[in-house]
Parts: structure tokens; C-alpha cells; sequence
């Protein structure tokens, strides 16, 4: 037998470390040849180190958030053969609590992309710590959306009393059912009460640290230096938005069921193509290091999309190119990407500016966060049907906000007020929106 060590794998364009996002294995494994080991983060992408042989597992070389300099020792394996390691070499310690850490690792998304940030990341996070755990029995997760939990009338009668909420209890019955007892062991094992019935003045004390790695430092490395280093200021004008909604149902009524149904984003994509041929200024990155503005022709366009791992801006290029059709088919092939973590690096970087929206939870007026090193972002808040006076006449419209903001170090008040008022004036006659 022979030990063999996978170090952490060169990914290329100038990568010197890398951040340790899950565990896929643990010390003991016995495992086969391309099994996913790990992933690792870059300022980029997440990437998944797959295993080169068979072996077993003895032991992990970093722990779930730690910043690992690439070629650093990842994980040891016993071989049959000689291995490419000395077989009386010690083995890397693996402490318990980095074991613990290891088997309650979550796996992040094949590719969870962020922009990069320059801020160092620490080196290490520590692993969640409740102030009082649970007792195993009662510590189950939350059941699935409409799961309904197998009780008896009675014993759901005492949940309510007792503030339980009966998703969370595991049951010991036939078939998961929840018994009597399982209540008395998850109030006793320090369950959480619901707030509801004679408990909902219970004092609560519990604590949860939870540690910021992955995806989710990357989004607060560049929030925050997107706020650090950009002057913001933010730009809001309200929209007419009713022709352009019925423009949209009928095109769907005609087209839909053959091209595919249309949203507000691709007529909205198609204005910011239309009014950045006259405002060059703000389809650019600014690199404040260097002190170099870079304009481009084409607009590749960032769409910012939520996802369960976090926020991402995948970049749909050339945006100036497509039709509605192609824009919508673009839109929602990037997003749905995002969701299963399948885009590539080359589709989440890059962008030239940023069309953010929450869709139905648009509220009246936000301000968002320019994605840097871009130069400006247009948000779309909520469309509501309000009254309005046109021609002495008050008739209900649809309205629309479009909250914006701006690096101010290169764009003036003045052109971002003129480059939202040119969006608004191809939304509202959408007609100027098929007109070159």
C-alpha cells in the first residue's frame, strides 16, 4: 500500500489560492476514481476537484471556509501501489473539530460565480456554534413545502398548546408519525417554539453564529467595495408603462405559443440598447486603479439574478444583437443557469452594465449596488395600476419606477438623467423600440 496526496489543482488565468467551500468525502471514505471530492472557490466560479484514483480517505487538508494556496495539500489517500508519497511519511493531522466540520459541510452549486473582489478573505471561518443543541431525535429539519406531518387530533391539539410547530418534530411512530412522547423530547431537547397558543411569551435565548464563506463572502467582499470605491448617487423617474404592457400581452397572444412568452425584461433590455448608442459613457468599466474608462460598442449585459446560494450577475452578451425573442430566451437560459449552478466562467464576467429587478417585490424605489467595476445599473421596481390625469380625464395606467445609480466619478447628474429619460420615452411610445 501507498499514500497518495491530491494537492489543491492549478484552474489557471493567474490563480494562486482558493477558498474551501465543501466536503464531499470524510476521513475513512474509501472512494473511486473521478468521485467528487471537494469544491473550491475562486474569485470566479466554484469548481468541483474530482479524486485521480481508487483509495481511502486519511485525511482532509483544510477546513469548510479556509483560503488554501494552490498546490497545498487537500487530501490523503492510502493506494494500492506506491503512491506518489513515502508510505512511512506522517500523515497530515486531522483534528476532531475539523472532522466535525467536514461531516456537516453542505455542498455549494457546480459553478457559483461572484465577481472579484481584492479584499483578502480570511483564512479561516469557524463552524456553526449553537448556544443548545438539540437532542438527535428532535433535531429535524424542516419538512418539505406542504409536507403535512402524521399526527394523531390529540397530539396536534398539545402542539398548539405547547407552541410546536410539527415540521420541525421527527416522530417515532409507524411511518414518521409523531407521538406523544416525541413532543416531550423535542421541548426537553430545547426545540423551538412557534410563538403560538399558551407559549407565546417564551423567553428565547438561543444563538446561531453562522459563518460567511463561499458564495455568500464573495457577494459581501464586492458589495462592499463596490461601496468603498464608487461614489453612488441614484437616479429615479417614474414610467408609463401601460402601452408598453399591452404591446407585450399581444405580441404574447400572437407569437407565444410558437417564439415563447415574453416578460417586461427584453423590452426593457431592448430600450437600454437603444438609449446607450447616444450615452457611450455609461455602457463602460472604469478601472480606478489605472485610471482608464473603457467604452464598448457592444452591450453585454449583466442580469442579476437570485439565486439559493446567493446573488449572481451572469452576462448576457451582445445584447445590442438580439431580437425580443432571442433576448427572452437569452434571459431566461442565463437565469435558470444560475439556479443550477451549469454557466461557465465566460458567462459570469464581463458585463458592460446591469439590469437588476425583484419583479412583483420591486416595492416603489430602491437603490442599487453598482456591480464594479461598471459604471451604472438600472433597477425596475414594481408595475401597479394607479389613476392619472391625461387630458383633463382621470383613467387608471400602469406605472412603473426605474431606480438607478451611477458611478459619479464618471458619469454627471445630467447624462444619467438623459439616458433614463431616453428609456422612458422608447417605453412609453414602444413603438420607437422597432424603429432604427
Amino acid at each position: 500500500m501507498g499514500i497518495y496526496v491530491i494537492r489543491v489543482p492549478d484552474i489557471g488565468e493567474g490563480i494562486a489560492e482558493v477558498e474551501l467551500v465543501s466536503w464531499h468525502v470524510q476521513v475513512g471514505d474509501s472512494i473511486s476514481e473521478d468521485q467528487h471530492l471537494a469544491d473550491v472557490m475562486t474569485d470566479k466560479a466554484t469548481v468541483e476537484v474530482p479524486s485521480p484514483m481508487h483509495g481511502k480517505v486519511l485525511s482532509l487538508g483544510g477546513t469548510v471556509g479556509q483560503v488554501m494556496a494552490v498546490g497545498a495539500e487537500l487530501v490523503r489517500l492510502e493506494v494500492e501501489g506506491e503512491g506518489n508519497l513515502k508510505a512511512n511519511a506522517a500523515p497530515a493531522p486531522a483534528s476532531q473539530a475539523q472532522a466535525a466540520t467536514v461531516s456537516v459541510a453542505t455542498a455549494a452549486p457546480v459553478v457559483a460565480a461572484a465577481p472579484a473582489a481584492p479584499t483578502a478573505a480570511p483564512k479561516a471561518a469557524p463552524a456553526p456554534v449553537r448556544s443548545s443543541a438539540p437532542a438527535p431525535r428532535v433535531a429535524a429539519a424542516l419538512r418539505k413545502e406542504g409536507e403535512r406531518p402524521l399526527a394523531s387530533p390529540a397530539v396536534r391539539r398539545r402542539a398548539l398548546d405547547m407552541g410546536i410547530d410539527l415540521r420541525r418534530v421527527h416522530g417515532s411512530g409507524p411511518a414518521g408519525r409523531i407521538e406523544h412522547h416525541d413532543l416531550d423530547a423535542f421541548a426537553a431537547g430545547g426545540g423551538q417554539l412557534q410563538g403560538v397558543g399558551g407559549s407565546q411569551y417564551v423567553e428565547r435565548h438561543g444563538e446561531e453564529q453562522i459563518p460567511v464563506i463561499g458564495l455568500r463572502r464573495k457577494i459581501a467582499q464586492k458589495m462592499q467595495e463596490a461601496k468603498r470605491r464608487i461614489p453612488h448617487f441614484s437616479y429615479v423617474e417614474e414610467v408609463d408603462v401601460t402601452e408598453l404592457e399591452q404591446l407585450r400581452q399581444q405580441l404574447n397572444k400572437i407569437h407565444g405559443a410558437t417564439r415563447g412568452k415574453l416578460t417586461l425584461l427584453p423590452l426593457l433590455a431592448r430600450a437600454m440598447v437603444l438609449a446607450l448608442r447616444d450615452y457611450p459613457q455609461i455602457n463602460a468599466r472604469f478601472d480606478d486603479d489605472a485610471g482608464v474608462v473603457t467604452r464598448y460598442e457592444g452591450v453585454h449585459l449583466g442580469i442579476a439574478a437570485q439565486t439559493d446560494a446567493g446573488l449572481m450577475v451572469p452576462v448576457l452578451r451582445h445584447a445590442e444583437s438580439l431580437d425580443l425573442w432571442q433576448c427572452a430566451a437569452g434571459i431566461a437560459r442565463l437565469a435558470d443557469g444560475a439556479k443550477t449552478g451549469k454557466l461557465g466562467r465566460d458567462e459570469l464576467s464581463g458585463s458592460s452594465i446591469t439590469l437588476t429587478s425583484l419583479g412583483a417585490l420591486g416595492g416603489i424605489v430602491s437603490t442599487p449596488v453598482i456591480n464594479h467595476p461598471e459604471v451604472a445599473i438600472v433597477g425596475v421596481n414594481r408595475m401597479v395600476e394607479r389613476p392619472m390625469l391625461r387630458s383633463g380625464q382621470v383613467v387608471a395606467r400602469q406605472l412603473m419606477n426605474l431606480s438607478s445609480s451611477f458611478d459619479h466619478r464618471v458619469v454627471d447628474g445630467m447624462d444619467a438623467a438623459q439616458f433614463i429619460q431616453a428609456i422612458r420615452a422608447l417605453l412609453e411610445t414602444p413603438a420607437l423600440l422597432f424603429v432604427e
